[in-house]
């Protein structure tokens, strides 16, 4: 009788091996890598005057450029700003920069973007949120710390860097190599009962 219900067990097996429903039992428990990044990514505010590389910079900039908009219109453009000319312009319309060696200004064009019919909301400033997370994402991926700013003078922006005239710049995000650690607020979460419901 054991032999008889040791086969049909494997039985069983062979057949939920073959319609690949024995996966989840297989495969460890393990958090993504992405994920992993996405935790651990913190608000920087202190960084060390070290340059960024071309390299990290242009990866960060392809990160960027591949984000998903809205009707994949992409109404956004990113300022590389890290000459010392540029980051002394930029110190006057924010305290924000934190000395980083390096900061992505984000703009996005209204006339440029996708508008939804029903309430004519635009998703300009939402293209451009995820542009900027993805520079921050993958900042971060390089091991360098960052920071979203969203205090600035938007008048001075304008003043100062004329070639933004075009765009509504949404965001600013200082990159380099950190020398602060997260604050406790970086852990800070609310439950997720609070944060996410099922309907």
């Amino acid at each position: 009788m054991n032999k008889l219900l040791q086969k049909l067990s494997d039985i069983t097996n062979i057949h939920k091996r073959a319609a690949f429903s024995d996966i989840p039992d297989r495969l460890p428990t393990r958090e993504s890598e992405f994920y992993a990044l996405a935790k651990e990514r913190y608000s920087c505010r202190e960084f060390k005057d070290t340059p960024l590389t071309d390299i990290q910079i242009n990866h960060i900039l392809e990160a960027a450029r591949v984000a998903p908009s809205a009707a994949n219109k992409q109404p956004v453009h990113v300022w590389v700003v890290k000459s010392p000319e540029a980051l002394d312009k930029l110190r006057n319309a924010t305290d924000y920069t934190f000395n980083a060696p390096v900061v992505f200004m984000v703009g996005a064009s209204r006339d440029a973007a996708w508008v939804r019919k029903y309430d004519g909301k635009n998703l300009a400033d939402v293209d451009a949120a995820i542009v900027g997370t993805h520079i921050m994402l993958e900042a971060a991926a390089w091991g360098l710390g960052n920071i979203w700013i969203g205090s600035f003078d938007p008048a001075k922006i304008k003043a100062d860097f004329p070639e933004t005239a075009d765009y509504e710049v949404v965001c600013m995000i200082p990159v380099g190599v950190a020398t602060a650690a997260p604050s406790q607020r970086h852990w800070e979460r609310l439950p997720m009962e609070e944060f996410a419901s099922e309907i």
